[in-house]
């Protein structure tokens, strides 16, 4: 493990309550890291989670954004690297309707159970997403949403291999404030991507889903009313 992850980990534990011995039966591991990441895993928090396509940060395009990834502030290395992927590289298989429906109905289909949707954003090649954990761990969840949807992406295109990148972002919100910035951050994607003039325009979003009506037909669809 990087020293400075490390010592960021070791902190972090020390102020953070211990996960009880049922959270650790069920799978939660509290702070830890992976691929040079760190990640909070806790019951009862909210998570900005990110996760992308595995070609959005292309091998031949390295030299552009190898030097993120050994940023030390963790806050920046995520900016600079979601600021790159908004640039719309790889081949974006998001933009494919069948694909982009296929992993929207996902999220919906544990939302209510295993967790709560609080907002979400698919863009070209990556993902956002606010969600408020519940009994399952957050990687077993990830590895759910992201094990699925890429064996019926593969599907659709008629390809075999990796579709998503093996990690992802993911950063626990503090406060009410903070919240209402990174929902605000995640359903203006499209428009400071310039994909779309306002964020209800977007169809992959819950920006369209914040009027009453919009809602209640959310519901329905999924069976909820």
């Amino acid at each position: 493990m990087n020293p400075n992850l490390k010592k960021l980990i070791q902190g972090k534990r020390e102020w953070t309550e211990p996960l009880s011995r049922d959270e650790q039966k069920k799978g939660f591991k509290g702070w830890y890291s992976s691929k040079s990441l760190p990640h909070f895993d806790s019951p009862g928090t909210t998570q900005f989670i990110t996760w992308r396509l595995a070609d959005s940060m292309p091998v031949e395009r390295r030299h552009e954004w190898e030097a993120f990834l050994h940023l030390e502030d963790e806050t920046e290395k995520r900016k600079q690297i979601e600021l790159y992927i908004d640039r719309g590289f790889g081949a974006c298989h998001l933009r494919d309707c069948r694909i982009t429906e296929m992993v929207q109905e996902s999220l919906w289909h544990y939302d209510g159970s295993k967790c709560r949707l609080l907002a979400w954003v698919l863009m070209p090649n990556h993902v956002h997403l606010l969600v408020e954990m519940w009994d399952v761990p957050m990687g077993k969840l990830l590895h759910n949403w992201k094990g699925y949807t890429a064996k019926q992406a593969n599907k659709i295109l008629g390809m075999i291999g990796t579709f998503w990148a093996d990690d992802y972002f993911d950063r626990y919100i503090r406060d009410e404030t903070h919240f209402q910035r990174v929902r605000r951050y995640i359903e203006n994607n499209p428009v400071r991507a310039r994909l779309a003039k306002v964020p209800e325009d977007w169809l992959w979003s819950s920006a369209r889903y914040r009027s009453k009506e919009d809602f209640e037909k959310l519901l329905h669809r999924k069976g909820i009313r």
